[in-house]
Formats: C-alpha cells, sequence, structure tokens
C-alpha cells in the first residue's frame, strides 16, 4: 500500500537529482533476482541502513545475505537526501526523551549519535570512499528575532545537561563567519556534522558489501512474501529468496502490506531539493555567504542548505503532501522563491537541478531498529525522520550483531531505538494529519 501518487514509487526512473549528475556508475554487478534462491538473511532495500547491516553480516559473521533493492543502487532516499551527516533521527526533545526514557538513558542517546556521524566518518576514510566530505560543524540560524532567545536557551541546556560546547553568534558574528544573510538573526553552532555526496557514500558503500560476499540485486521490487517451516520467502517479478531472517529496512518508501505488521506504523513525508548553477567568488562575496558548514532554521517546517564543493548552493525544505509531478514542480516554485528571499543577491543564480523524495516518520517520533513484534526472525530499521545518513547507518550495523545472535538488543542499542512504534489512529487518515500539522507550524513559524 502507497500513501501518495504512484509516479513518486516508479523504480525504473532515475531521479534527475545533481546526485546523479555527478556520481560516478556502480561499478560492479548487481543483477535483478532471478530463479529460487536460499540466504541465511534476506535484506529489503539497498541504502545505508540495509547495506550497512549487509556488510557485517557477511565480513564478520560469515552468512549468506541477499539485499533486494527495488530500483538502481542509490535509487531512493540514500542516494537523494542533502548530505548532511549530523546528528538527530528524533522529533522529540531532549527534554520529552528524558521524561520518557530517563536522564541517564537519554545521555546515552546523545553520545550515540555523535558517535553515528564519526562512525560514517571513518567508515568513509577506512574503505577510501570518496564522498566529498565538506564542513566542519552545523549551523543552526534563529529566521525571527523571537527564536534568539531560544537559541540562547538551547546552549545553556546542552551545556548544562550534556556538556556540549556549541558556539553563539549574533548576527554581525554569523556574516563575519561567512553565514551572512538580513532573514537570520543569531546562530548555534555545533561540530559534530559534515557534508557529503549520499549517492557517492551509498555506492561506496554498496561495492564495499559486494566485495565482502554481499549478494546485491538492484531493480528486484518484493511484491510477495510468505512463511513456512521457519523460513520466509520474498518474491520478485522474477525470482525469489527464502531466509530465515529478514530486515526491512525501505524507511519512507515502505510497502507496508509486506508485511502487514508494519501497517501503520509510518509516515512518509515530502522533502524537496534545488541546486543551483556553480557561483562564483564575486556573487558569493556579494551576499557574504562563504561558508560550507551545513545549515538549517528554526522553522517547524526548517529549510536546510549548504555550500557544495563547487560551489553550487544546495537548498531544501520539508512541506506538502501531494507527490505528482505537477504538485511536486509547485512545491519547487515555492522553494525557489524562499531560496531568493534568504539570499537575495542571488536572485540571478539559476536553478540547474530539483527534486524531491521521502523522509519517514514514525508515531512514537522515534526511530526503530530491532525485531518486529509477532514475527519470528523479522527485523526492522527505519524511521530516520529526516536525519538517517549518520544514524540509519550506525544502528542497522549494530543491529546487524544482533540479527548474528552475537550480541543483545539492549546492549547494542539504547532505548531509544528499541521500541517498535505503534500505529498510528486511524491509519487511513495519516496524510490529512500530517496536512493539518503543516498548516499548524506554518502559523507558528510565521507569527511566533
Amino acid at each position: 500500500m502507497r500513501l501518495y501518487h504512484p509516479s513518486a514509487f516508479d523504480f525504473t526512473t532515475a531521479v534527475p537529482s545533481y546526485w546523479e549528475a555527478t556520481a560516478p556508475a556502480f561499478d560492479h554487478e548487481a543483477p535483478p533476482l532471478q530463479g529460487a534462491h536460499t540466504a541465511d538473511v534476506a535484506i529489503i532495500g539497498g541504502g545505508y541502513a540495509g547495506l550497512h547491516a549487509a556488510l557485517v553480516l557477511a565480513r564478520e559473521h560469515g552468512l549468506k545475505v541477499k539485499v533486494l533493492e527495488a530500483g538502481h543502487v542509490g535509487w531512493g532516499a540514500s542516494g537523494r537526501n542533502g548530505g548532511f551527516c549530523c546528528p538527530g533521527a528524533v522529533k522529540l526533545s531532549y527534554g520529552e526523551l528524558i521524561s520518557r526514557f530517563g536522564l541517564d538513558e537519554t545521555k546515552h542517546f546523545y553520545k550515540v549519535q555523535r558517535d553515528a556521524v564519526y562512525f560514517v566518518g571513518d567508515f568513509l576514510a577506512a574503505e577510501g570512499i570518496d564522498a566529498q566530505r565538506t564542513g566542519n560543524g552545523q549551523m543552526e540560524v534563529a529566521h525571527k528575532p523571537s527564536r534568539v532567545e531560544e537559541l540562547k536557551a538551547e546552549q545553556r541546556f546542552m551545556r548544562e545537561t550534556f556538556g556540549d560546547d556549541s558556539a553563539f553568534y549574533t548576527r554581525e558574528e554569523l556574516a563575519e563567519r561567512g553565514f551572512d544573510s538580513l532573514a537570520f538573526h543569531a546562530g548555534l553552532l555545533s561540530t559534530e556534522t559534515f557534508g557529503l555526496h549520499p549517492l557517492r557514500y551509498v555506492r561506496g558503500l554498496a561495492r564495499v558489501a559486494v566485495d565482502a560476499g554481499v549478494e546485491l540485486h538492484a531493480r528486484s521490487e518484493v511484491t510477495g512474501w510468505r512463511t513456512a517451516g521457519g523460513l520466509h520467502t520474498l518474491v520478485t517479478r522474477e525470482g525469489e529468496v527464502s531466509a530465515r531472517h529478514v530486515l526491512i529496512a525501505t524507511n519512507g518508501y515502505t510497502d507496508e502490506t509486506l508485511p502487514a505488521a508494519v501497517g501503520g506504523r509510518l509516515l512518509p513525508a515530502l522533502t524537496r531539493i534545488i541546486v543551483t548553477r556553480p557561483i562564483s567568488d564575486n556573487e558569493l562575496k556579494a551576499q557574504g555567504w562563504t561558508s560550507t558548514d551545513p545549515t538549517y532554521d528554526t522553522r517547524r517546517l526548517l529549510h536546510y542548505f549548504r555550500l557544495l564543493p563547487d560551489n553550487r548552493m544546495l537548498f531544501g525544505g520539508r512541506g506538502g503532501t501531494d507527490a505528482s509531478s505537477d504538485a511536486m514542480n509547485r512545491i519547487i516554485g515555492t522553494l525557489r522563491q524562499t531560496f531568493e528571499e534568504v539570499f537575495p543577491a542571488w536572485k540571478h543564480v539559476e536553478t540547474e537541478y530539483s527534486w524531491g523524495g521521502f523522509v519517514c516518520l514514525t508515531s512514537s517520533r522515534a526511530p526503530f531498529a530491532g525485531p518486529v513484534p509477532g514475527m519470528e526472525n523479522v527485523w526492522g530499521a527505519f524511521g530516520w525522520h529526516g536525519n538517517g545518513v549518520a544514524m540509519a547507518s550506525y544502528a542497522a550495523n549494530r543491529l546487524a550483531g544482533v540479527i548474528a545472535g552475537a550480541v543483545a538488543h539492549d546492549k547494542a542499542l539504547p532505548a531509544v531505538l528499541q521500541g517498535m512504534p505503534g500505529r498510528f489512529i486511524m491509519p487511513s487518515q495519516r496524510v490529512n494529519y500530517l496536512k493539518a500539522a503543516y498548516v499548524g507550524y506554518g502559523l507558528q513559524d510565521k507569527w511566533r
């Protein structure tokens, strides 16, 4: 079952992104699954989560692993996101996390989020993957004067609670550091973030996984699932694979009828991105924005942006509930208008690429990496809430040890990631809930 327009799930067509235009083609074999096969573990989804789990299961535990990817390598969110390798993956405030999980467990999760960023950086270096790493920290900018004091309060809370060493900047100090825009009134810089080329990352990861013995099958959408005799059999258009363990790692592109146990628990949400032509040094100076640090604003319907290595500006945002081509074009137009309001000196700088895709929300507002209740040896890793580059990679890497029986679930991952999200109330109305939330968030962003 899909909640959005079918065109958003056309696995035969590559999204026309800047990443697709600038990433090397995947240079290993990833043929469609054909005929009947067996494996120790079958993984649905060939993104960061699926491939990191597959790599550990094959390389460290010697298991036979089949990865089934519906599109080409990097077709989904792992190949089309904004390239922010950063903490996050929850839509709960730290106060809410402390209330739900306790202070000690929240501190553990705080540390794990940062460990996840370091994990990706170390992995890229160790495996020789050129993902065009840029920036050295993440800047949160106040989009209204009323948000300045909130940033100061956030800094105090994070320092007193976690020992965080973020730095506060006034509007004038932002300009001095290359973050000049009259749209922003202050900033808070944290150190554990960098930008990367997401498609270069996922294709490099896929190469490493295949070299380690993982059997990767692109263009192999799972269309059926049956269980008998302790084995799960996943059916594609041209083949099938039977395995004792299955990992679902499809995030916002999950078909929640396969299996029904995940139905009603996930809510895909649209995000969209534009990328400009290369901006000249004189044009950069005219605006006063020269930093490559990934940046986002304090809106509930946030915007995120960063200067790429070739001096293009990437500018993205949340919002919208219609994934049809016409609706996406309208959303891209609105995003471009906001871009010009934030960077008025670049009104003449053309957009050369635009695209969209899904992030994945959950009813618990937290990600999940663990066993799917009611199904023997079925696992899930999803719900990254728009920040999956680091956490999906790290969590799936850790979950692989649980699947292999080498480590207990509660030892491998923090409690925040262990609970399977419940079903939304009246799941058929999920998109309408999102529409209502967007209206409320938009009013808050405008007036508060």
